[in-house]
């Protein structure tokens, strides 16, 4: 009647060994570790790097406990701190700025758990430590820089279309052309609509009878770009942060206009805030050399269609407004150095449109001044202002100009990472210190323990041998639960470990359930191997209907919430499957393992069971 057939056994057996072993590896604590990787598509991470760091790590007589080769790069760990500093210095010497030398903290757990795939949980930044940044995007910015590109892009539309035009520039956010022929101005408006869907175009006649087409983006065509800039400014925030070397970085949207960025783990926060918060975007401008113009800006009188900035040695220069070239054309920037003042520089590959608009801008202005301007937080900085002595071809560029060897490399790494969509502003920062998570993982884990054995200590004294029973598919329940987070790969947190100890709570209940059931059964007379199997079965729908409801809830934290909220659900979510699994076919394997063989059963070890007695006023027989 008890007994369960050979297969399920093994799905039993096959269930408790992967749970071991997906969760073995969240023993072994963390150590520091180096970790070498690359930026350049063109090189390549391998075996033969991991024997590069480990002969010069030999040779430097740097001491390590051992390495391996990942997705995200070569990884060698340490037994401290200070040898750690060491090999970084050393590795970084002997890679040079090709490749990307960075602190880390890896699991210490064997090779041989690693190369099966098993791997320790992601802990978060309430665990860990490291740095959390809430940056909020500025729309307005987004649709500007829109505004920007249409102003160029109808600017060489008119040309190609031979359109006569007197002018174009912007207003606001809209683009505004003007003409002196009607007949131009109905060709150029046909040409646009054409050109740009989604620009809404209107006729405009202005005081002096100058006629002016006014563009302008149309409503769903602004939302879409404000949608793109979150998306953009998370993907470059992400090739940031991998610039930086940091493993488990969280990087996710925040309502409409934010960005949430975690770095657990990070020991160099400043140098975090620094390269994150800025908002640096590369722009190539000509320089307004007209006579006069510049004295006239001095004093005050800014020419229309230019902007007043300062080179970094302290020169005015004025630019005009017109962006020839944006950091979007940019494929690759490497920091280096000038060869003919051997001054720091940055050395950058335009990609073929860019490299052809840059062609056409230097050979169409041989003897003048073109501006590198960078703008950062909002502020613009002319790096330099050279001549152009020629046509410069090949897409190849090089910056330089007063610049230090780290702000080369600052700079360097924020053109190749990509041009923000739209600015950001860092609106609120948190740091996590190491000995905090330490202590929220003590403090954490002593929570589910004590939990788990005063549970199983109830249980034990109140139901006996089936309470001990229980207690065991607890065991199992948390050890499946913690295998698939390791399998997973999923990002343990402060709530994630409140969700473990809900699962406890709600694992046990259902055990409650089905003992309670059983000693009903066996209240009324049932037999006890017909009590075991009427109460697991009549169970089995209660459990079913309290944890499907549960699970609703579940989900719907997990699609509406964020951060925190979904990290719970997540593990809430899991937990109800582990915990139906063991409650329920585990329990029940155990109690046939225990009870079913045996074919006459006068009593099971469930404590006490209360026998209804005769009802009050019934004589006695």
């Amino acid at each position: 009647m008890n007994r369960y057939p050979a297969w399920k056994y093994v799905v039993i057996a096959i269930a408790i060994a992967i749970g071991l072993l997906y969760t073995l590896p969240n023993f072994f604590p963390e150590v520091p570790a180096v970790q070498v990787s690359t930026s350049k598509a063109t090189i390549d991470v391998d075996q033969t790097t991991l024997a590069t760091a480990e002969t010069a790590l030999r040779s430097a007589n740097v001491p390590f406990t051992g390495s391996l080769v990942d997705a995200t790069g070569v990884k060698i760990r340490f037994a401290d701190t200070d040898t750690q500093l060491r090999a970084r210095d050393v590795l970084q010497k002997q890679f040079g700025n090709d490749y990307i030398v960075a602190l880390n903290l890896i699991s210490s757990s064997p090779g041989w758990l690693a190369a099966l795939g098993a791997l320790p949980m992601y802990l978060g930044l309430d665990l860990r430590g490291g740095v959390h940044f809430l940056l909020e995007i500025d729309m307005k910015g987004a649709i500007d820089k829109a505004a920007d590109r249409y102003t160029t892009d109808i600017r060489s539309l008119m040309r190609e279309k031979r359109v006569q035009y007197g002018g174009v520039g912007r207003e606001g956010q809209n683009v505004v052309l003007r003409f002196r022929d009607a007949g131009e101005r109905t060709k150029a408006r046909v040409e646009i609509e054409n050109s740009f869907p989604d620009l809404v175009v209107r006729e405009q006649d202005a005081a002096g009878g100058e006629l002016r087409l006014v563009a302008a983006l149309k409503p769903e065509a602004q939302k879409r770009i404000q949608d793109g800039a979150v998306q953009q400014n998370i993907t470059i925030l992400r090739n940031r942060v991998n610039e930086l070397g940091v493993s488990e970085p969280i990087v996710q949207q925040q309502g409409a206009d934010r960005i949430v960025v975690q770095l657990p783990g990070v020991q160099d926060t400043a140098r975090a805030k620094d390269i994150l918060g800025r908002t640096a975007t590369l722009e190539i401008r000509m320089v307004n050399d007209d006579p006069g113009a510049l004295e006239a800006a001095l004093a005050g009188q800014v020419p229309f269609g230019s902007d007043l900035f300062t080179e970094r040695g302290g020169t005015p220069v004025l630019v005009r407004r017109q962006v020839v070239l944006t950091g979007d054309r940019i494929n690759d920037a490497q920091p280096g150095f000038d060869q003919r003042t051997n001054e720091p520089a940055v050395h950058v590959n335009l990609d073929g449109t860019g490299g052809r608009i840059f062609k056409e801008v230097t050979r169409e202005n041989v003897g003048k001044r073109m501006a590198i301007v960078l703008v950062e937080r909002g502020r613009a900085e002319v790096i330099t202002a050279p001549v152009i002595r020629e046509e410069i071809g090949g897409g190849r560029v090089q910056i330089s100009g007063r610049m230090s060897t780290r702000e080369a490399n600052d700079v360097a790494l924020l053109m190749r990472a990509g041009a923000l969509a739209a600015p950001m502003e860092i609106v609120e920062e948190r740091t996590v210190g190491p000995s905090l998570g330490k202590e929220n993982i003590e403090r954490g884990f002593n929570s589910v323990l004590y939990g788990f054995i005063v549970l199983g200590l109830f249980m034990c004294a109140y139901y006996v041998l089936m309470g001990l029973i229980s207690t065991i598919a607890l065991v199992v329940n948390i050890v499946l639960l913690v295998a698939l987070l390791s399998m997973l790969q999923a990002t343990l947190t402060l709530p994630g470990i409140a969700a473990i100890a809900l699962t406890l709570g709600m694992a046990i209940d259902a055990n409650v359930l089905i003992n309670e059931r059983i000693r009903e059964e066996l209240r009324w007379g049932a037999t006890p191997h017909a009590a075991i199997q009427a109460g697991y079965e009549r169970a089995w729908n209660t459990i079913l209907d309290s944890n499907i409801t549960t699970l609703i809830a579940g989900i719907a934290l997990l699609i509406f919430g964020s951060g925190p909220v979904r990290g719970f659900a997540v593990v809430h979510c899991l937990g109800i499957l582990t915990s139906m699994f063991s409650a329920v076919f585990v329990s029940r394997g155990i109690v046939n393992l225990i009870y079913g063989g045996r074919k006459k059963l006068d009593r099971i070890s469930i404590g006490q069971v209360w026998k209804p007695g005769p009802p009050a006023g019934t004589p006695a027989r």
